[in-house]
This record gives structure tokens, sequence and C-alpha cells, in this order.
């Protein structure tokens, strides 16, 4: 979402009114919401935003905060042992700041060894100071965690490698 600001005085936008601006973006499926009073603009925009540049096309921006698990590619060479047939991977659905847990002091959503669901928080990406929880979006057991906490993200980067369940 990316948030741009005039302002004729020295006001300064209420968060609660930018965070149910949001909400009502996710409840109706908004791509963007722009408003304008006076001298002051908001504008609120989700999914990758295209530039051009020098002749090539670059996504920025961040996508809807959902998430799929992206079977392992399957490599070129020797066969790949049965872990890794059985691999999936968590991706981030956004750019963003990677956090394991809600708080420094709260126990992480996920480790290694732990089982999920699709349905599971296994982390929480920030972005532009909101607080994305991120699913599984599938089953089986966190085999490993592939960024460290507080790591900048990428749209699609590999977060957690996830054995298939049975």
């Amino acid at each position: 979402m990316a948030t741009n600001s005039t302002s004729g005085g020295n006001e300064v936008f209420d968060v609660r009114k930018i965070r149910r601006f949001v909400e009502l973006m996710n409840e109706h499926e908004l791509s963007e919401i722009d408003l304008r009073q006076g001298e002051q603009r908001i504008r609120l925009r989700r999914g990758p935003e295209l530039m051009t540049t020098g002749g090539a096309t670059v996504v920025s921006g961040m996508a809807p905060a959902t998430n799929t698990a992206v079977p392992e590619a399957p490599a070129k060479g020797p066969p790949s042992t049965s872990e890794d047939s059985s691999a999936q991977y968590i991706t981030s659905p956004m750019v963003g700041t990677f956090f394991t847990a809600a708080t420094p002091e709260a126990a992480p959503f996920a480790k290694v060894g732990d089982q999920v669901g699709p349905e599971t928080t296994v982390c929480i990406i920030e972005a532009m100071k909101v607080f994305n929880e991120i699913p599984a979006g599938c089953g089986g057991k966190i085999i490993a965690v592939l960024v460290e906490n507080g790591d900048s993200v990428e749209f699609g980067q590999k977060l957690f490698k996830v054995e298939k369940a049975s």
C-alpha cells in the first residue's frame, strides 16, 4: 500500500481512520482509495505497482495478504531424496519485514519441527506500519526457517521449507 500525503497545515492523519480505510479495502476487495480534503490527501493502494525503468517493467509495492505454498522445483541432475520430493515452500505474499512472533518477548509462531495446517499463522510481515499475519497455506512439518527475524523480504521469497503432510 502506498500512502501519499500533502498537508496545508501541521495536521497529522488519524491512524485509526487509516486503519479503518484499510479494513474497508479488505472487506470490499478495493484495490485503491484516494481521498482529498482541501490541501490534504491520502491514497492507499494494494497490489503490485508497475513502473517502467529503462525499457524494463519493474513490479514494486505489495500484493494482497494471501499466501500460497509453492512446491519445490524439481532439481536437474541426480534424482532427489524422498525428503526433497515431499518438500514445499511457504513464500512471502508481499514486500516487508519478516517477524517470527507478535512481540520480541513472545514465542515464535512456527519453528523447525512444528506441524502446521493451511490456516496456521507462521509469521508476521510488516509493510507500511501494517502487521500482516501470514498463514502457512499448506499442511506439514516445518523443516527449515529460511529467513531471520527482522529481515527484509521480497514478494515470492521463500520463508519456510515444509515437509508435506502424509
